[in-house]
C-alpha cells in the first residue's frame, strides 16, 4: 500500500505492516526503525550515517521504510547492497523481504532465486515450506480469471488512500485520508470514515462522512457491522482525553472499539477487553451471526509480522480469549484485513505466501476445511492488494490496491463474478511487415476503462481471451516494448460465445508519424538521390519510394510534403525550376501507386537548404555535391 494519510502515526496495521525483527534482538532504535517509518519524515543515507550507524543498519532501515511504503523498486535497492555486504550473516527475512520487492517490480527470475536462498536457510519457515519451487506458479496466477471483472470506482475515490470497505444496510463505509485535515505530530493527514450508496445498477452516491460522530482527531478504519445494523466494531489509534495515547517510543498502538447505534447516532464506545498498550488489534469482520470476530493482531503468540485471529462473542455481550488460526492460515510475515463471508469463507491478505507481489488476497473456506487459495489476476497484481469483502448474495464485493493507473495512492475498486463469457482468438502484428509479434499483452478494456479480460500473445503472435456476456461494446488492446499501443474496437450480441480473427495491430514506437518527421529517416531508407542536371527517378530509388506508398497505405491519416533540392552547381534560378520538376515527378510515382493527390505535395528548394559546405565557390567532390541532389518526405498536418 502506498497510503500517504495519517498512517504515518501507527504501528503497523492501518497499512498492514509490522516490524518483523527477529525475536531476541535489543529493543533499539536501529532494531525498530520499522515501527517508526511512518513517524515523520523519510531520513537519507547522510542522516543515518551521522547517527553513527554502520552500513548494514543503514541500508536496512532504508531497506524497510521503502518496503512498508510499498516503494519496492526502491526497496529491492537497499536489500540488494545489505544482501551484498555479507549475505551469509544477513537475518534470513531479509532475503525473503528482497524476493518480494523483486517480485512487486516483476524481477520474477531473480525473486526465484532469492526464495530458493531463504528457503535455504529457513527450511522450517511456514513461507518456506509453502513456496513452490516449481517457478511457473507465477505464470498461472498471472493468467487472468474467468471468475470475475473488476472496476475502479473512480466516483468514488479520491487522490488520497481510499480503502478496507465494508458493507453497511445499503451503504459503502470505507476509510480515507481525503480530509488533509493534519496533527501537531504529523503534518500527514490522518484517516477518517466515509460512505457511499451502493446501487444494484447506476452511479454510486457523493462520498460523505459516516458517521460524524465518530469522526476524532485519530485515525478510524476498518469497519464491520451486525445483520441489523445496530452494531459496529472498528479500528482506532488507541485513544484518550480526545487525544493519542502514545508509548514511550511514541507509538500510538491500534484498538478495537465497538459502538451501538441508538436514537439515530452511533455511540456507547467500547474498548475491547483483549486490547492492550503493548500491542495492536485491528481490522475487525464479524461472522454472519455476529457469535464470531475475526481480526488482525501482533499480540504474543503471533507467527509473524501480524497474524489472523478469532474471538467468540457471548450471548450476554462477553468475549472468550482471542485463538490465532495457526499456520495453516498464518505465516511470518503479515496476515491482516480479514473479512468472513455468510457462507464461513475467510478472506484475508498476505504477502507471507506465494503471490504477485506485495500483499495477494487469499481465500480458505473454513466451514469444509479447504486450502489457502490465492485469488490470482485481475484482483491481484504485482502491487499491494487487500481488504476484500464480498456478498455472496449478489456475487460481488470489493477491495483497495495500489495498483498502477488508479485515481488515488490506494482506490477501492468493485470485483462481479461472471456467468459466462465470450472468447475471442486472433493475433497481434506490426503495421509495417505484417509479422505477427510474440509475447504482448492483450487487454479487453470496457467503455469506462475498466479492465474485463487478460491475455498475452504466444511465441506465434496468437491469443485467446475471454470476456464477459454482459459487455457489447470493448476494445482489444496489446501492447509490447518498442511499439505504440494498438487497439481494436469490438461490438458483439449475446449470442456471441466465440469470436476469430481478431487482428490487433501494433506501430513500432520509432515510426510514429511525428509532424515534421523525414519519412527517409523514419523509415530508415536510402536516400532518394538524382543525377546532375536530371529530374528523373534513378533505378535505386523506386525501392525505397514503394515503402513511402506501402506506410502511407498503412496510415490513411498520413500527409506529406515532398521536398527536392539540387548542388550548388549551375545558376540559382534554373536550380530551383530543377528541383522542383524533381518534386513534381515524385509527386506523380506515388500518385500513381494509389495514393490520392491531396495527400501528397512536392516543392523544390534548389540550393536553398544544402546539407554540407558545398556553397557556391567552394570546391567540392562529385561525392559531396551528390548527397545535396536529394529528395526528403516530411510529414505534415
Amino acid at each position: 500500500m502506498k497510503i500517504k494519510t495519517s498512517i504515518i502515526l501507527l504501528s503497523f496495521l492501518f497499512v498492514a505492516t509490522l516490524c518483523s525483527a527477529q525475536k531476541g534482538n535489543k529493543n533499539s532504535v536501529a532494531d525498530n526503525f520499522e515501527h517508526y517509518a511512518y513517524m515523520g519524515n523519510e531520513s537519507t543515507y547522510e542522516e543515518l550515517s551521522e547517527k553513527g550507524m554502520s552500513d548494514e543498519e543503514i541500508c536496512k532501515n532504508l531497506g524497510n521504510a521503502a518496503y512498508l511504503k510499498a516503494k519496492y523498486d526502491e526497496a529491492s535497492y537497499w536489500y540488494a547492497k545489505l544482501l551484498e555486504l555479507n549475505s551469509k550473516t544477513i537475518e534470513a527475512d531479509y532475503m525473503y523481504r528482497y524476493a518480494q520487492s523483486l517480485k512487486s517490480i516483476k524481477n520474477y527470475k531473480d525473486s526465484n532465486l532469492w526464495m530458493k536462498k531463504f528457503k535455504k536457510a529457513k527450511k522450517n519457515d511456514v513461507r518456506a515450506l509453502n513456496y513452490d519451487m516449481d517457478e511457473s506458479y507465477i505464470d498461472d496466477l498471472m493468467i487472468a480469471s474467468s471468475e470475475y471483472t473488476i472496476e475502479n470506482l473512480a466516483s468514488v475515490n479520491s487522490k488520497e488512500s481510499d480503502f478496507a470497505p465494508s458493507f453497511y444496510n445499503e451503504f459503502l463505509v470505507f476509510s480515507t485520508g481525503r480530509d488533509l485535515e493534519t496533527t501537531s505530530r504529523s503534518s500527514t493527514s490522518y484517516l477518517n470514515l466515509y460512505k457511499t450508496t451502493r446501487p444494484e445498477k447506476g452511479a454510486y452516491s457523493t462520498a460523505t462522512a459516516f458517521p460524524e460522530e465518530l469522526k476524532s482527531v485519530a485515525n478510524e478504519s476498518s469497519t464491520t457491522f451486525s445483520k441489523d445494523g445496530n452494531t459496529m466494531y472498528f479500528t482506532r489509534n488507541n485513544y484518550k482525553k480526545r487525544s493519542f495515547n502514545r508509548d514511550k517510543n511514541g507509538i500510538s498502538r491500534l484498538k478495537i472499539y465497538k459502538s451501538t447505534f441508538k436514537d439515530g447516532k452511533w455511540g456507547n464506545i467500547e474498548d475491547l477487553p483483549f486490547n492492550s498498550e503493548l500491542y495492536s488489534v485491528a481490522h475487525p469482520t464479524l461472522n454472519k451471526e455476529s457469535t464470531k470476530l475475526y481480526f488482525s493482531s501482533d499480540m504474543p503468540g503471533t507467527l509473524g509480522a501480524s497474524d489472523i485471529f478469532m474471538v467468540d462473542i457471548h450471548a450476554d455481550g462477553s468475549y472468550g480469549i482471542p485463538q490465532n488460526l495457526g499456520s495453516k492460515i498464518n505465516t511470518e510475515s503479515k496476515e491482516t484485513f480479514p473479512f468472513i463471508s455468510d457462507s464461513d469463507v475467510l478472506y484475508f491478505a498476505s504477502d507471507g505466501r506465494p503471490g504477485l507481489g506485495g500483499l495477494d488476497i487469499f481465500s480458505i473456506d473454513l466451514k469444509n476445511q479447504g486450502k489457502v487459495k490465492n485469488l490470482g489476476n485481475p484482483i491481484n497484481s504485482p502491487n499491494d492488494d487487500f481488504s476484500l469483502i464480498f456478498d455472496e448474495e449478489t456475487s460481488s464485493g470489493f477491495f483497495a490496491s495500489n495498483r498502477t493507473g488508479g485515481v488515488g495512492s490506494d482506490d477501492i475498486y468493485a470485483l462481479k463474478t461472471i456467468d459466462c463469457m465470450v472468447s475471442i482468438t486472433g493475433n497481434a502484428v506490426d503495421k509495417d511487415s505484417e509479422k505477427t509479434l510474440p509475447f504482448a499483452t492483450i487487454n479487453a478494456r470496457n467503455t469506462s476503462g475498466g479492465n474485463v479480460g487478460e491475455a498475452q500473445t504466444d511465441a506465434q503472435g496468437n491469443y485467446t481471451i475471454e470476456i464477459p456476456c454482459q459487455e457489447s461494446q470493448y476494445s482489444i488492446v496489446a501492447n509490447l516494448d518498442g511499439y505504440e499501443e494498438g487497439s481494436l474496437f469490438m461490438i458483439t450480441t449475446p449470442d456471441e460465445k466465440n469470436i476469430k480473427n481478431a487482428r490487433v495491430v501494433l506501430e513500432e514506437s520509432s515510426k510514429v508519424a511525428v509532424i515534421g518527421a523525414d519519412l527517409v529517416k523514419v523509415l530508415k531508407l536510402a536516400p532518394i538521390y538524382f543525377d546532375l542536371n536530371s529530374s528523373y527517378l534513378r533505378n535505386d530509388a523506386f525501392e525505397n519510394l514503394d515503402k513511402v506508398v506501402a506506410y502511407m497505405k498503412k496510415r490513411p491519416e498520413v500527409k506529406v510534403e515532398i521536398g527536392s533540392h539540387t548542388d550548388s552547381r549551375e545558376e540559382d534560378g534554373y536550380n530551383l525550376w530543377l528541383s522542383d520538376r524533381r518534386a513534381k515527378r515524385t509527386v506523380a510515382y506515388i500518385i500513381s501507386n494509389g495514393i490520392a493527390s491531396s495527400r501528397i505535395t512536392g516543392k523544390g528548394y534548389g540550393e536553398t537548404e544544402l546539407i554540407n559546405k558545398c556553397a557556391n565557390g567552394v570546391i567540392c567532390s562529385d561525392r559531396d555535391h551528390q548527397l545535396n541532389r536529394r529528395s526528403e518526405f516530411i510529414l505534415i498536418d
